[in-house]
């Protein structure tokens, strides 16, 4: 997961063109503004309620495990040697954390480090549709599930708390692998791929199953989707999240202050 928390923005936000601002810029740095987190989270608004309230995302995420499902028994057939595993993320994968990002825009904040760990403090995430499901249905076909996610090592009490609490299978210190100084998770991925066969991974954000997603500059990074379709189509399956991440973090850039009318200059560039 990356918790930078910002989406598409409302109509009717002043652009930043008149004060200057390169057009072609996708990370324009924008005047301070100290009402940027409010601003942020008005922009953010109709995709938390897409994602916390809609049927469309609840049919998604169940879509997206019967795929799982599909496409685990189909590389179960393909030869390996080695135990098979399956890795899955775990925010807005296994868990649904909606209920903080309503919590922000009703508040008019964004994310931070302390509202963020003051929340998975409580454990209280519920799994999304079929998550449950499918990582059962995997341990049933001698997989082992391997969570890999970007949450950090102090949250790793509540974070398996909640996972147990919500009857997510392998749970324990060897399966639940948290950022420990980096938020690439290639080494992660690598060293379960030591002792096992990944047959499938799951993720919100393309980086969850290679960082070199992370790369936007060309193309909002959709051609090198395109070099990895086979591959991606095998063995990743990409699941809703239309609040935050990587593709956002690339057009909203840094700092905080800057994000809204980085946004609203993105929009103006590409109207009609």
């Amino acid at each position: 997961m990356n918790k930078n928390n910002t989406s598409l923005p409302a109509l009717g936000l002043v652009l930043l063109l008149a004060l200057g601002c390169n057009p072609t810029s996708r990370t324009v740095v924008a005047p301070v503004a100290a009402d940027a987190p409010a601003r942020l989270a008005q922009q953010n608004v109709d995709a938390v309620i897409y994602q916390h309230y809609s049927a469309e995302v609840h049919r998604l995420f169940e879509q997206g495990y019967e795929l799982a499902k599909i496409r685990l028994d189909a590389n179960l057939e393909r030869p390996h040697t080695l135990p098979p595993a399956v890795i899955v993320d775990i925010d807005e994968t296994v868990l649904d954390n909606s209920p903080y990002q309503v919590t922000n825009a009703a508040m008019g904040r964004t994310y931070s480090p302390a509202t963020w760990k003051a929340w998975t403090a409580k454990g209280s995430a519920k799994a999304l549709p079929g998550a449950l499901e499918f990582l059962n249905y995997a341990t049933t076909k001698g997989c082992a599930v391997f969570y890999i996610s970007n949450r950090e090592i102090d949250e790793t009490d509540a974070t398996m708390r909640n996972l147990i609490q919500e009857g997510f299978p392998m749970v324990d210190s060897a399966h639940v692998l948290l950022m420990h100084g980096t938020s690439d998770k290639t080494i992660r991925r690598a060293e379960v791929a030591k002792n096992h066969y990944i047959a499938l991974l799951a993720g919100d954000q393309l980086t969850d199953f290679d960082e070199s997603f992370k790369n936007r500059s060309v193309g909002d990074g959709k051609p090198n989707v395109d070099a990895l379709r086979d591959t991606l189509e095998r063995y990743f399956i990409m699941l809703p999240n239309p609040m935050y991440g990587v593709w956002l973090d690339a057009v909203s850039g840094r700092p905080l202050e800057g994000k809204p009318g980085n946004k609203e200059t993105l929009l103006k560039k590409n109207a009609y």
